[in-house]
């Protein structure tokens, strides 16, 4: 039964364990690292066979980039929450800068990624999907500096995509930074922020 409301199909079985194989393979990757990590280990520690995961994923890489795009999707989700949850301008940086000391340069997360793009080099597929899924990203922060512009009424001399890219950047300097040095200090971020908008430091 699914739920009560009648019997588990083939697609919802088919797609629960794709989302525990997403959950099993990110514990395991931000554990030990991509390399270390096979597919043989997430089936067994997942509980499944090794068909189990072909039948999800055609290859490691494959497995990896479905981990990444759920630890990403997270990171937006969150942002985009700090925002949405508050009304004021000051509220609503005082909590994205919340949540840049919180997740900012988390070492595993930082070190999965740096790990994995070193597969780009070798895999014109890898080198491909983390180009499309940067671009998603930045595309996905700039709809929210858009919406953020419209909602408070601040002008700034950037376009929005080029605000996202600046941002994007700047978040992917300070992650490397501080997943090597944890004092690096994350409030230059909001600080950056307040300046693009032509806010005064808080």
């Amino acid at each position: 039964m699914a739920d009560g409301t009648g019997p588990v199909t083939r697609a919802q079985r088919q797609a629960r364990t794709r989302e525990t194989l997403i959950v099993t393979a990110r514990r395991m990757f931000l554990a030990d690292g991509y390399g270390a990590t096979s597919l043989d280990k997430v089936a067994l520690e997942a509980g499944f066979s090794k068909g189990a995961v072909y039948s999800n994923f055609k290859n490691k890489e494959e497995l990896c980039l479905a981990v990444l795009d759920s630890i990403q999707q997270r990171q937006i989700d969150e942002v985009a929450a700090a925002f949405r949850d508050h009304t004021s301008l000051d509220d609503r940086l005082a909590a994205f800068g919340r949540w840049a000391r919180e997740r900012i340069g988390q070492p595993r997360w930082t070190a999965l990624e740096v790990e994995f793009g070193s597969v780009a080099r070798q895999s014109p597929f890898v080198a491909q999907a983390l180009l499309e899924r940067h671009r998603a990203v930045r595309a996905a922060i700039a709809q929210l500096v858009e919406a953020v512009l419209e909602d408070t009424g601040v002008e700034i001399a950037l376009t929005p995509d080029q605000a996202a890219t600046a941002l994007l950047s700047l978040g992917i300097g300070l992650g490397a930074q501080r997943s090597l040095d944890p004092d690096v200090d994350v409030e230059v971020f909001t600080a950056t922020l307040r300046a693009v908008m032509g806010l005064p430091s808080s």
